[in-house]
């Protein structure tokens, strides 16, 4: 959850300001405090790789890079999102010195890194929700970084 607020906080309160529906799954069971300062319902990730998606379908997922590497169950969320024209947003908290493009998750986030310039109201939420999750203070604060993969449409 840390990771999330940390790299993607901003995005996720700007996105609920938005009118989006934002549910953020995570594996640690922290406490959902930072998560509800930025707006979004935490889930489990556990629960919902494990279990059929009831209502409706996602039209975006986010996925941390790091975690799209590591786990296959999470790979195959991610290909099965993009067969049903999601599109797809990654973050791996280093931005674009990460290396070079395609670097976040071959299949996932090839591509630039495209920047995301957080709303005033992004910033102050998204510091409230990193002291909430006992995160250090972010010295790029204005803006965060994703690969993003659109759905290709027929």
């Amino acid at each position: 959850m840390a990771d999330a607020v940390r790299c993607a906080g901003g995005w996720l309160f700007d996105r609920v300001a938005a009118g989006w529906d934002v549910t953020v799954l995570t594996a640690d069971h922290a406490d959902p405090r930072p998560l509800r300062i930025l707006g979004a319902r935490p889930a489990d990730l556990q629960c919902a790789l494990s279990s059929p998606v009831r209502g409706p379908r996602p039209r975006a997922i986010a996925v941390c890079g790091g975690l799209y590497g590591s786990d296959p169950r999470v790979r195959r969320m991610v290909a099965r999102a993009l067969d049903e024209l999601v599109e797809i947003t990654l973050w791996d908290g280093t931005g674009p010195a990460a290396g070079p493009a395609g670097s976040a998750g071959e299949g996932a986030g090839e591509g630039e890194w495209l920047p995301h310039r957080l709303s005033v109201a992004a910033r102050a939420f998204k510091a409230q929700a990193m002291a909430a999750a006992s995160v250090p203070a972010d010295s790029s604060g204005a803006t965060e970084f994703f690969r993003r993969r659109e759905p290709v449409r027929a």
